[in-house]
């Protein structure tokens, strides 16, 4: 008797939107829609089970992608979330420049069939909460910084006025979202314990803290080039034939990249240690761009190799940092 063959593996790519999830299935080629609502969602999740995926692709979309991500998570389908300038590039290289939803999502099906992205644990309703109010405190300040700039230039005293009440507003919500944080925080042992170990270096404050706590769970399970690669902190070659360009840091997650850029402003005047490596590396002629996207490869490193040892800032080897 023969023995039937063996199934071919299936690939899973879901495109998102705000009203529909458009699924489509590598190599078979099934399409189909849903509407994004519960009831839908859940049937989705559970037709898409059938199929048996070794992976299922979403983009992240402003958190619109989180419950069908959820559903599938608790169904032990392994769901991978990328960057959509990622699944953009795959698709572009593929010669694929057409763009509707339906197309979206045999892009991702053919992007996780191709590429294959890790899969990384959703974060708990818990971390999704803390995420979407730091988000909301972002939000906040740019929309302070909007109306700043605009009231430097204002002239019409009624115009003033407004832009003043405006930020005197959102300032008082800056206070309330700082305080909800600090509240998330002290009321999770393990999150207050984190906390509390990564604001023990000097130019760490709470910002860089709760965004590493909320958007980089991998801070202490990967070695030093793995964690500088995966912020977007680790210098990249530019070299091709005879051409040598600059090493350039680009991708990663913008959001941690961000505020690790301000943490590395105010520990090369803190923290004895940062501001020396810096200092060092101005004397030896690096421009102070360079220099201080290596220190913040440096805060990095170290608040990497002191999550992996648990180990406070003023206890931690010299050889680390």
């Amino acid at each position: 008797m023969s023995e039937s063959p063996p199934r071919s593996e299936a690939f899973v790519g879901i495109d998102v939107s705000k009203q529909r999830l458009d699924v489509a299935v590598s190599p078979c080629g099934e399409a189909w829609s849903a509407e994004q609502a519960a009831d839908e969602i859940e049937a989705l999740a559970r037709r898409i089970q059938k199929h048996n995926p070794t992976l299922v692709v979403l983009e992240a979309t402003g958190g619109l992608e989180m419950p069908i991500a959820g559903e599938l998570a608790a169904l032990g389908v392994p769901v991978a979330i990328v960057n959509p300038r990622q699944a953009r590039d795959f698709a572009k290289a593929t010669g694929q420049l057409a763009k509707t939803d339906r197309i979206d999502a045999l892009m991702l099906a053919q992007f996780a069939r191709a590429v294959r992205p890790p899969v990384r644990p959703l974060p708990d309703a818990q971390t999704q909460e803390l995420e979407a109010v730091l988000a909301r405190r972002r939000q906040l300040i740019a929309m302070l910084t909007a109306e700043k700039n605009r009231l430097h230039v204002a002239r019409v005293e009624k115009v003033r006025t407004s832009i003043q009440r405006t930020i005197a507003w959102l300032e008082k919500q800056l206070q309330a979202i700082d305080g909800d944080l600090d509240r998330m925080i002290r009321t999770s042992p393990a999150w207050r314990v984190k906390d509390d170990l990564l604001k023990s270096v000097p130019g760490v404050g709470r910002v860089l803290a709760l965004t590493l706590i909320t958007e980089l769970p991998e801070l202490g399970s990967l070695n030093r080039k793995e964690i500088a690669a995966l912020v977007g902190v680790a210098p990249l070659n530019r070299d091709s034939g005879a051409f040598r360009g600059q090493r350039r840091i680009w991708g990663g997650r913008a959001a941690i990249r961000a505020t690790l850029y301000m943490s590395a402003l105010t520990a090369t005047q803190y923290n004895p240690t940062i501001r020396a490596y810096y200092r060092r590396l101005l004397s030896r002629g690096k421009p102070k761009k360079v220099a201080l996207t290596a220190c913040m490869r440096k805060i990095l490193v170290i608040l990497n190799v002191m999550a992996r040892t648990q180990t406070p800032w003023r206890q931690i080897p010299a050889a680390a940092t």
